[in-house]
């Protein structure tokens, strides 16, 4: 099969590329990338794209999805989790553990797999658990689980609490060549809290969890990947604190890395008041300070990826009093105008946009895609830079309906995603 990609700006932060060239598929690969004219006869033979007007990027990879199959089917399907990827300009997922049955074991990562394969929307990249049963004591066989397709460990939603067993996860992680990705968090410090620690938790008479509980988090495990020499991958980075913790352990020149999400530099703390259950999360919306740090972690490279934490819940767990709510929102469908927003103010380049969205989180995860080269995998995203629109859960691709963003006005969507060069329709 072959696709013509006609008339875009490519923008493609793995060759430093931002230019007007049209795209030559074939076959699932990039073929070529020529100036506009030069595509010879290639075009009469091929299928064509017009993207005039739009960005023609690499594929969009959310490196920190939960799509709840199985076991929760009724907040979230593996189909209905890559529908939402696909309108959210998503070529490709990476599924957290947390299932039920936890995702600790061959068969599980196989049943993802497989579900993934017959929906057809997005590739999904299985997240092994690092501890059986996400208890934190005894490690999943990971050279089994990277065998069957699993591309990184992580107990997420659960902090490693015994530093001695996340040692040993991150040793055996190295063996395997698998980056382990942490929930870092001191789980005695955050106990019974549910909003961020402060002014406004005081207000509203609910407990907090401090900055701090992050922080050590961070900081005992960026120490424990000095000891091992391991990749360490920092999930959902939220302080300023934090930020600076990352940011020295580069400087020292550790293997670590370090995502936030959309919400972390949109929204602070302040998106709670009135008991919004919606602006519910762990780690919590923080303060504008933090906020900033945030930004300018994503501008001098501190931050290396943006991911969603894509977590949908159902009205069963949110629509009640704010201490019982459960943790988390959807952020597939809005991760990308978000990020945009931070280019339109000048935080961000595109170029530095798109590989937070996709080069950098197909580095990390080792995964192909994240480029527009010849000979890499044709998952492309494209982007209509200036098409506006507002924000109605209603209209969400997922089950769930769980965000904060309702009734905001954004800029920028992607309009067609292609998947080894077949063309989604969003």
């Amino acid at each position: 099969m072959r696709v013509l990609i006609k008339g875009g700006r490519v923008v493609d932060p793995s060759r430093n590329l931002d230019a007007r060239l049209e795209v030559l598929i074939e076959d699932g690969r990039v073929l070529d990338l020529v100036p506009p004219g030069n595509e010879g006869g290639f075009g009469g033979e091929a299928e064509l794209i017009q993207a005039e007007g739009l960005v023609v990027a690499p594929g969009l990879i959310d490196m920190h999805v939960h799509l709840r199959e199985p076991g929760h089917e009724y907040k979230e399907t593996i189909a209905s989790g890559t529908a939402a990827a696909a309108a959210g300009g998503f070529t490709a997922v990476a599924a957290m553990p947390n299932t039920r049955p936890v995702n600790d074991n061959r068969s599980v990562t196989d049943f993802i797999l497989a579900q993934a394969v017959k929906a057809g929307l997005a590739r999904v990249y299985p997240v092994s658990a690092m501890t059986v049963g996400l208890a934190g004591e005894v490690l999943c066989e990971y050279g089994e689980q990277a065998e069957a397709g699993a591309v990184a460990v992580s107990d997420d939603g659960r902090p490693v609490s015994d530093a001695q067993t996340m040692r040993r996860v991150l040793e055996y992680a190295r063996a395997f060549d698998l980056v382990a990705i942490s929930h870092a968090e001191d789980p005695r410090l955050s106990a019974g809290g549910v909003m961020n620690e402060g002014l406004v938790s005081c207000r509203l008479g609910l407990a907090g969890l401090p900055a701090a509980s992050e922080e050590s988090g961070v900081f005992r495990d960026v120490m424990l990947a000095a000891l091992t020499g391991a990749r360490l991958h920092l999930a959902h980075i939220s302080t300023a604190g934090a930020v600076e913790i990352v940011r020295r352990a580069k400087a020292r020149g550790l293997r670590v890395t370090a995502e936030t999400a959309p919400h972390y530099f949109t929204l602070t703390e302040e998106a709670v008041i009135g008991y919004r259950t919606e602006a519910k999360m762990n780690p919590p919306l923080r303060t504008q300070a933090d906020v900033e740090a945030v930004r300018q972690g994503l501008a001098d490279g501190t931050l290396d990826a943006v991911a969603t934490d894509h977590a949908p819940q159902s009205s069963l767990e949110k629509e009640v009093e704010f201490d019982q709510a459960a943790f988390g929102i959807v952020g597939l469908e809005t991760a990308l105008p978000l990020t945009l927003a931070l280019v339109r103010q000048k935080r961000l380049t595109l170029s530095q946009a798109v590989a937070a969205l996709s080069t950098h989180p197909a580095r990390i995860l080792h995964l192909p895609g994240g480029s527009l080269a010849p000979g890499a995998l044709a998952d492309v995203t494209l982007i209509d830079l200036e098409q506006e629109w507002v924000v109605r859960a209603e209209n969400f691709r997922s089950l769930s309906r769980n965000t904060p963003f309702e009734g905001f006005k954004v800029q920028g969507r992607a309009v067609m995603t292609l998947l080894a060069g077949r063309p989604i329709a969003l």
